[in-house]
């Protein structure tokens, strides 16, 4: 990885010294099923990638080098000169001299087909053999696909010529047509090489049509698509998508006053998809897991939803007008995190959306903000390494946490208005903070300088307290909010907050009776607009969610939501409670075994899905990391008793029902507990309402493999009743999480010692390798891990190092001693790859923090 890495210093030199006029790129891929398997030998699977580059030097006579990994290169001509490929290229650069003012760079290569998900990545499809192809680049593997100059601001149009095997369809950015055996794609308008795509393989594809007529007379007709594999058909809803799509549209249309700009819509759902999306103008790419093979709560539509809407917004904040270097990789992916949810509320039947922002989306942003690793929201990118890296919670959910504060800081009004004037100047370019600051210094009146220091030019997540005084009346002689920030990041910040008041009716609910918005500054606020108000049963001090910030309780709102969290009636409020709470308990200031009380007597009460399932998945965290390892077992019985409780209890056939079956599954271990998956998935007993459909029975097998009650031979059957790409994955899973030492030395050498596997199958298997209930198992493999992951990181892509340096970092084994060994390595690893030695600091704070928070624990009396 280290030698196809690119310095920021770099890419400023060659922005300064180059210029590119266009892109003339053929690509053959017939090669993608001629032959049966792989090559032999180790050999990658190759294509042709034959590219012509125009481009202009402002430096006659001087050098530079274009991007390309391949595993050979046939031929280089460089302005009619042919160059030896042999002293020119080193396996990711071709080095350029003598650069006239104008140049042709041609380039004919063999590149390899990826199955990393990186590059052009070739999948076989298990259930008929069929072969599909699609392309992944951010932030920089374009260049493993055709030559080029790799960085966001060398923008250019892009011309796409394809030969693919008969009866395929090739997509591109551009609207494109076969014609004598060649796909031939419309040149594109100026884009960055990481958005550039080209999807192809027997596709199953879907159309439909956007039109659009302006106040001017003026009309916008888009052709829409949406594709999948075939054998995914069957369950794509592909009018939902498209009812999202024109839904969108029309309402960036309204907003942004800056008309679609890139031709044709089309949405490729493909397989073994490393990322949510990719916002490719023209052809936006999905993890094919949005196409639901079974029913998922309202949750997962949600979530798809304001996937498709964030890729929309990209369009404009990133495709149209794009950062200049990495650095302000929020310049796109905050707006377009904020837009998500912006658009869906005002777009969609997902009106509650931000409800599912406040709970779900900011967990990921506080988490984020509390590593080592956490950086300002404009952050400092060295190289693509770092930018890899830092596609992270600080990026996307801080970031449209700090847009939405902005929002309620200049308005609405003025941040829209702010958006339609940076769209139209800086259109097919490249900005950096200061211009998209200037445009809202003009449309707001204010100073956004001030605001942008204490936003986006520093790290860290402030915690806000109430503090209550009563007069002997009882009311409220005083109230303030108190600001403190983290000794590491001691910035305190200007935030815009809501402040509710909470009392319970008469007929026991918990309400909001008074509210007032308000400046803090500084270490304490007193908000005078609420004295002589009634006395709180609950502050609420960032009621609404208009700030970013960890909420805190005095001793009275706490005690308050022991008791009553389930009378909260606005479901937002309750939402902004329940995060606190585990933001309490991940800090170890509530002992985790009291969050996993709260959730056993209130969680059956929660209207919201997202949030119900939220709760389940920080229920089961607390469990396997921050309660008192003595009290594990008797959490897990807690646990899976209450969620077959709530299992029955649950409306028949309704989303809550499945949410609770799947808890359960999650939950199980006793005897009688796996009894009932097995009874279940074979029939002999049922829930009223609950249809055990197939990714439901995964999920139920999953625990029985793991404890031992379905073996090979039962994973084997499932896998022929669903002999499918998912199903694959799914009995990988299942595979890697049985009981078995022999199983995990299996599973280790698959992934660590290997790189046969595909990076879905990578992905199953290290899911699978640590099991809560398994931790001697894996305990050998924690010594085994620190020796392995400098070769790893090396000698494999950065996708892969990645997921093995996260996945299998020995968390299970939360003792000191693995902390020490976690240390050890970072002191004698102080040269090792800086992305590398980040993946394992985080690693290290979230074990720092779960044994902490177990400390905390131990001390609880019970609940």
């Amino acid at each position: 990885m280290p030698g196809e890495n690119l310095s920021r210093d770099e890419a400023r030199e060659r922005a300064a010294l180059l210029s590119v006029d266009g892109y003339d790129v053929s690509l053959d891929l017939r090669s993608a099923v001629i032959g049966d398997g792989d090559p032999k030998g180790g050999a990658p699977r190759t294509f042709r990638s034959v590219t012509t580059i125009r481009f202009r030097c402002n430096e006659p006579g001087a050098s530079s080098f274009a991007d390309l990994v391949a595993p050979s290169v046939t031929s280089v001509s460089l302005n009619g000169r042919d160059l030896d490929p042999g002293q020119v290229f080193d396996g990711s650069r071709i080095l350029l001299e003598d650069l006239a003012g104008e140049n042709e760079l041609v380039v004919d290569a063999q590149c390899a087909y990826s199955r990393t998900g990186e590059g052009l990545h070739r999948f076989v499809d298990p259930e008929d053999g069929e072969v599909y192809l699609y392309t992944q680049y951010e932030p920089a593997d374009s260049r493993r696909v055709f030559a080029n100059f790799e960085q966001p601001d060398l923008k250019a149009p892009y011309r796409f010529e394809v030969r693919a095997p008969e009866g395929w369809t090739v997509w591109s950015n551009g609207a494109g047509e076969l014609a004598d055996g060649v796909w031939k794609f419309a040149e594109t308008k100026p884009i960055s090489t990481y958005i550039t795509c080209v999807v192809a393989g027997p596709y199953h594809y879907a159309t439909d049509s956007y039109t659009r007529t302006f106040e001017d007379g003026s009309k916008l007709e888009i052709p829409l698509g949406a594709l999948c594999r075939k054998g995914l058909a069957p369950h794509f809803d592909a009018d939902d998508v498209f009812l999202i799509t024109k839904q969108g549209l029309d309402f960036f249309h309204d907003h942004f006053d800056y008309p679609y700009p890139f031709g044709k819509y089309d949405q490729a759902f493909v397989p073994e998809y490393n990322l949510g999306a990719m916002e490719n103008p023209g052809l936006v790419t999905f993890r094919e897991e949005y196409i639901f093979r079974g029913k998922v709560t309202q949750a997962s539509y949600e979530a798809r939803a304001n996937v498709i809407l964030h890729e929309m917004a990209h369009m404009w904040f990133g495709d149209l007008v794009t950062m200049e270097w990495w650095d302000d990789l929020w310049l796109k992916e905050s707006f377009a995190d904020f837009m998500g949810t912006f658009g869906a509320v005002g777009a969609t039947r997902f009106t509650d959306a931000w409800i599912t922002f406040a709970n779900r989306r900011k967990a990921w942003a506080y988490r984020a903000d509390q590593l080592p690793s956490t950086h300002p929201v404009t952050a400092d990118i060295h190289d693509l390494e770092d930018a890899k890296l830092n596609f992270d919670g600080i990026t996307y959910a801080k970031g449209a946490s700090v847009l939405k504060q902005l929002v309620a800081y200049v308005g609405q009004d003025a941040f829209l208005e702010g958006a339609r004037r940076y769209f139209k100047r800086h259109a097919y370019g490249n900005t950096r903070l200061g211009d998209l600051l200037s445009v809202l210094g003009e449309t707001s009146g204010r100073d956004m300088s001030a605001w942008a220091r204490a936003w986006l030019q520093t790290a860290g997540v402030n915690s806000l307290t109430p503090q209550v005084l009563l007069d002997p009346a009882g009311r409220v002689a005083e109230l303030a909010v108190v600001q403190e920030a983290p000794e590491s990041h001691p910035e305190e910040r200007p935030h815009r907050i809501a402040v509710g008041l909470y009392r319970r009716t008469p007929e026991g609910a918990l309400e909001r009776y008074a509210r007032v918005e308000t400046d803090v500054d500084g270490p304490r606020t007193v908000v005078a607009d609420l004295a002589g108000a009634e006395a709180p049963e609950l502050v609420l001090v960032n009621d609404d969610d208009l700030t970013y910030c960890k909420i805190r309780f005095d001793d009275t709102s706490l005690a308050t939501l022991r008791e009553h969290l389930g009378a909260l009636t606005d479901p937002l409020a309750r939402a902004l409670c329940w995060s606190a709470l585990w933001n309490l308990t991940r800090d170890a200031l509530l002992p985790a075994r009291d969050f996993v009380d709260l959730v056993l007597r209130f969680a059956g009460r929660e209207s919201d899905i997202g949030v119900l399932q939220m709760l389940h998945a920080w229920a089961h965290s607390a469990l396997v990391h921050y309660v008192a390892p003595e009290w594990r077992a008797t959490g897990g019985e807690l646990l899976a008793e209450g969620a077959l409780r709530e299992l029955r209890t649950a409306e028949p056939g309704s989303e809550h029902q499945l949410a609770w079956a799947r808890f359960f599954a999650t939950a199980a271990h006793s005897e009688p507990d796996l009894k009932l998956l097995t009874d279940l998935l074979d029939g002999t007993s049922t829930i009223d309402g609950l249809d055990v459909d197939q990714e439901l029975r995964w999920a139920f097998l999953e625990p029985l493999a793991a404890h031992g009650v379905a073996d090979e031979s039962v994973l084997a059957a499932e896998l022929a009743r669903d002999d499918t790409a998912s199903g694959k994955r799914h009995q990988v899973r299942c595979l890697a999480a049985r009981p078995s030492a022999a199983v995990k030395a299996q599973a280790w050498a698959q992934v660590v010692e290997s790189d046969a596997l595909s990076n879905a199958l990578v992905e199953a298997t290290i899911a699978g390798f640590d099991q809560p209930s398994q931790r001697e198992l894996a305990a050998p493999y924690a010594q085994k891990y620190f020796a392995a992951i400098e070769r790893v990181w090396r000698e494999r892509s950065i996708q892969i190092g990645m997921d093995v340096v996260r996945g299998l970092f020995p968390a299970l084994q939360d003792r000191p001693e693995t902390l020490a060994a976690t240390d050890a390595w970072l002191q004698a690893h102080r040269e090792a790859a800086p992305a590398l030695r980040r993946l394992v600091l985080e690693a290290r704070d979230d074990l720092a923090r779960a044994l902490r928070a177990q400390e905390c624990d131990a001390t609880a009396d019970g609940v």
